[in-house]
């Protein structure tokens, strides 16, 4: 098999370094991984050689562009610019919605054309960069190779380190321990840290073979794995209740008139834009996101792509409960019960 290289972005987030290592321990093939992000841990990676010309390409073509641009666009044009025939796009479900807590979807796929209709930045600027992404495959580059891009759509990622999840845990712990409930009836997908990178893997061999290239390029795949679906509060829970967690009571506010609150807020938040930046506590989106059905199916990815999770629910819940059970040791001063 030929050598090959690749750089990887966000390299020192949370699911960045499970693509580096699984990259490192699956593909024999791979001579070098460079990566990039914004800082690292130290104990990440230890980089001594020389920038390569395409890595200063990318950082030179990043100073020249104004920060509200979307990365992804930004490292696409340097990508064609310096003729690297693969771009694996990491993508999110909320290009996909939900729009309505209202409209129930189970068992999405991909030939749903699923869109979402949020202007909030992060769904919104995904979207933009995944539509560039797949725009440009098959695209004839100097060189006179032709450039395969696809995209993955991971749902809600858990696991270890997660910054999300260690966010809700550490609210908890300063709420005796109680989880705030979502709207009853409520259903998401998630899918394990481990998984989604296993799929970017696959992804990335299916792009480098001619053949399968011709089928995955210019697609988009839900990334999902045998997580039962839940709502976010109920994951939360399930995942935590060794470490003595429990639910909280039904919402007592309606949720049609948080929806409107919110919609309020946003409209204060637009008028004083001008003069004063401010960021409501919560918005339409996010309520919409989390009390909402909304599951997905990676039939799609299992078809295309030949990913099947390399890590069981079982296996999944253990591992992301192991470490929830070290963010409560760090956080044990949150458990002292007050005194009367």
């Amino acid at each position: 098999m030929e050598k090959w290289s690749c750089l990887v972005t966000g390299a020192g987030g949370f699911l960045g370094q499970r693509i580096v290592r699984l990259l490192l321990e699956e593909e024999k093939e791979l001579e070098e991984i460079r990566v990039l992000d914004k800082v690292f841990r130290t104990k990440f990676l230890s980089l001594n050689s020389p920038p390569s010309p395409f890595l200063c390409h990318i950082l030179e073509v990043l100073r020249s562009r104004h920060v509200v641009a979307h990365i992804a666009i930004l490292l696409l044009e340097a990508c064609i610019s310096a003729n690297v025939p693969i771009f694996l796009h990491t993508s999110s479900v909320e290009v996909a919605g939900p729009n309505s807590y209202t409209k129930p979807i189970q068992n999405g796929h991909e030939d749903d054309l699923l869109e979402s209709k949020w202007h909030n930045a992060y769904p919104y600027s995904k979207k933009l960069a995944e539509k560039a992404v797949l725009e440009v495959d098959g695209q004839l580059l100097k060189n006179g190779t032709i450039m395969h891009t696809c995209s993955l759509r991971p749902v809600y990622i858990y696991g270890e380190r997660s910054f999300f999840l260690r966010h809700e845990i550490i609210k908890a712990l300063n709420k005796d321990k109680t989880i705030e409930r979502n709207r009853e009836g409520s259903m998401a997908s998630q899918v394990y840290v481990g998984n989604v990178a296993w799929a970017h893997v696959l992804a990335l061999r299916a792009l480098r073979d001619s053949e399968k290239a011709q089928r995955v390029g210019g697609e988009f795949y839900y990334i999902c794995d045998d997580t039962p679906p839940q709502s976010y509060s109920d994951f939360n829970y399930e995942v935590s209740k060794e470490w003595g967690f429990k639910l909280g009571s039904k919402i007592g506010i309606p949720l049609t008139i948080l929806y409107w609150a919110a919609f309020l807020l946003e409209m204060i938040s637009f008028v004083l834009r001008p003069i004063f930046i401010y960021e409501p506590p919560f918005n339409r989106h996010l309520l919409t996101l989390t009390n909402s059905v909304f599951t997905l199916s990676y039939k799609k990815a299992k078809e295309d792509l030949g990913y099947e999770p390399r890590f069981s629910w079982l296996e999944a819940k253990q591992k992301t409960s192991q470490w929830i059970g070290t963010v409560v040791a760090q956080n044990r001063e949150c458990l002292k019960t007050k005194a009367p």
